[in-house]
């Protein structure tokens, strides 16, 4: 199979409600890192399952050359389980516990087989990726989702695959266990074949395949090459409309002049003839020819009319959809100094624990500031935005909110009615606007003609959260201090993106909790703040490298 390690031959697929996903998809996948991307909904994850065997084809062939490794999105283990038995070594590790310990059982020797260092190699795979502090027979219910995908990512390793496949493995890690997941895929020399919306992990990739229209489309490099590569390719498409459009109008306005030109002959040689004299079978003769010159005439522009339009409508296809949100929001302004919130020796218990030790916490919030709030899982980030929102109420300590105008975005994004439509939401946040106005913003954050008159419940994670920061972002009041609670997961780039722009347009303070390092660097973040080990302390922005 020389360079190609997965090789995918005319594959189709389709759910069994006969939907399909892919029709005689071609492509191969050499050596090296190659990151996958593409809107969600198109088949990324799909696919990946197809190439793992999860999912049986109904045409066409899968071929991967060498061990093959798999990380789901969700990985189906039960709470139960040990470290051990996660990372398939439980057996072999007892086996070689019992040998250490006199029993010298042939069974021992054949579960072992070569594996006689399989301890140190997954002590050492843990550490690589931040769980050093991990006992082997540590239950996987008592640990993070974080941890949990950094141990089914170590499992696949101990494996020692030779091609590797992974669907979104930062969901829920923190940015420390990302760094660990960047470090170890840098240094991967096998076949890596990565889906994912992180950045910062796609910049790391050799090459990107972007699934488009049932396509695969290469390009050489890492994700920033792609985005200068697709932008190119853009503003060549929008110069191939515009020309194309100009076409277009030349050729309508030339076979209009034809027909004009065409309508005087006519009528001039119909005076000539009769005031000639000339018999009926000739002038008969005559303005048939006439008219038939005319029809040819009319034959020919009508073809390099529609060649014209051929070219435009090709030109349209090449051109990629990419909405971004551009809105007015100067009712979010905050005067700069304005003190938003104010939390003086903050305390709070959730989940029978202290969330602040010692005095308390203290967090002020001024003007139109822009703070990242940081830390590892389960630190109590969440807790900590409710706590400023007024969901959850202070153990102690001294708390004031200017104007009460403060909006709370959960990762569940449940603030909307769920059966009602985008419409009749944004009717209830905003009641005074005419309904022409309202329309007019919904379609700024991309809701236009139908799309207003469906229910929130049936929209997609990227919809939603546009339809819950329209709600709240044009609410009357409009919010001057914004909670986001990692408002990026399960967004593809598109909406991230669509996301940025909304954010790049609010002039309020925001405090938002995400480890997307490339995506705080977008939204403008002045202030780093992180929560760890109960205490709330100020901290330098992240050498992004």
């Amino acid at each position: 199979m020389s360079d190609a390690f997965i090789v995918c031959s005319n594959l189709s697929f389709s759910w069994p409600d006969d939907t399909p996903v892919f029709s005689e998809l071609s492509f191969t996948v050499p050596g090296g890192r190659t990151g996958l991307v593409a809107p969600n909904g198109t088949g990324k994850s799909t696919l990946l399952r197809l190439i793992a065997g999860e999912l049986r084809p109904s045409g066409g062939s899968v071929t991967v050359d060498g061990v093959l490794g798999y990380l789901p999105q969700t990985l189906p283990l039960a709470g139960d389980l040990t470290v051990a038995e996660v990372l398939g070594v439980a057996e072999r590790i007892a086996a070689l516990h019992a040998i250490e310990a006199g029993d010298a059982s042939e069974e021992h020797f054949a579960t072992i087989g070569d594996d006689w260092d399989i301890e140190e190699r997954t002590r050492a795979e843990l550490e690589r990726l931040g769980l050093g502090e991990l006992s082997l027979d540590r239950r996987l219910r008592t640990l993070s989702g974080g941890q949990v995908v950094s141990l089914g990512l170590a499992a696949q390793l101990l494996r020692r695959p030779d091609v590797l496949l992974l669907d979104e493995p930062t969901n829920n890690l923190d940015l420390e266990a990302r760094h660990k997941l960047y470090d170890v895929l840098t240094d991967w020399t096998g076949c890596l074949l990565l889906v994912s919306h992180d950045r910062e992990l796609l910049d790391r990739m050799d090459r990107i395949a972007e699934l488009d229209r049932g396509e695969i489309r290469w390009y050489g490099g890492n994700f920033t090459a792609y985005t200068e590569a697709v932008q190119a390719a853009r503003e060549v498409a929008e110069s191939n409309i515009r020309n194309a459009e100009q076409e277009v109008k030349r050729e309508k306005r030339e076979m209009q002049q034809a027909r004009e030109r065409a309508d005087r002959r006519a009528s001039n040689a119909s005076r000539n003839l009769k005031n000639a004299g000339l018999a009926r079978i000739v002038a008969g003769g005559l303005k048939r020819s006439a008219q038939e010159s005319a029809g040819r005439a009319q034959e020919t522009h009508s073809s390099r009319l529609g060649e014209a339009k051929a070219r435009l409508d090709e030109a349209g296809r090449a051109l990629r959809e990419e909405d971004r949100i551009v809105v007015d929001l100067s009712d979010t302004t905050v005067p700069a100094g304005r003190t938003v919130f104010s939390g003086q020796g903050m305390r709070v218990r959730f989940d029978d624990r202290d969330l602040f030790a010692g005095d308390g916490a203290d967090l002020v919030i001024r003007g139109p500031e822009r703070i990242a709030l940081t830390g590892p899982n389960g630190a109590g980030k969440s807790t900590l935005l409710r706590l400023v929102d007024g969901d959850l109420d202070p153990a102690g300590g001294e708390i004031k909110r200017a104007d009460g105008r403060i909006a709370y975005l959960s990762q569940r994004l449940d603030l909307l009615n769920l059966d009602r439509t985008v419409a009749e939401n944004f009717a209830a946040y905003a009641p005074s606007l005419p309904d022409a106005k309202r329309m007019n913003l919904l379609a700024r954050f991309l809701f236009r003609g139908a799309r207003v008159n469906l229910p929130v419940g049936v929209l997609s994670g990227g919809e939603r959260l546009r339809a819950t920061l329209a709600c709240v972002l044009c609410a009357e009041p409009a919010p001057q201090l914004l909670l986001l609670d990692e408002p990026t997961n399960n967004l593809d780039l598109v909406s991230v993106a669509q996301l940025e722009s909304a954010l790049s347009a609010y002039q309020g303070a925001f405090v938002v909790v995400s480890h997307d390092e490339r995506f705080l660097a977008e939204i403008g973040v002045q202030r780093w703040l992180r929560l760890a080990d109960g205490q709330l302390r100020e901290i330098a922005a992240p050498d992004r490298g």
